[in-house]
């Protein structure tokens, strides 16, 4: 079946409405899911660099305070 003959019997509006309303979902769909990847991607790379600063700073305050045995900074 193809498409001419599908939307043979419709009224020409009723065509170019049915098209724009099914792009439009398309588009958000896509929108949507551009979004999301994006946005976890983000907090991903958010949490890894909070994770590297935490262990960043705990190797630097241990390594100070091992090898420093007065307890200052």
């Amino acid at each position: 079946m193809s498409t001419k003959s599908t939307l043979a019997g419709l009224p020409t509006w009723i065509k170019w409405v049915g098209i724009l309303v099914v792009a439009m979902i398309v588009f958000k769909a896509v929108v949507w899911l551009v979004t999301a990847v994006v946005g976890l991607l983000f907090n991903l790379l958010l949490f890894a660099a909070v994770v590297a600063v935490v262990v960043f700073l705990a190797r630097k305050f241990l390594s100070s305070s091992s090898g420093n045995s007065s307890g200052g900074w």
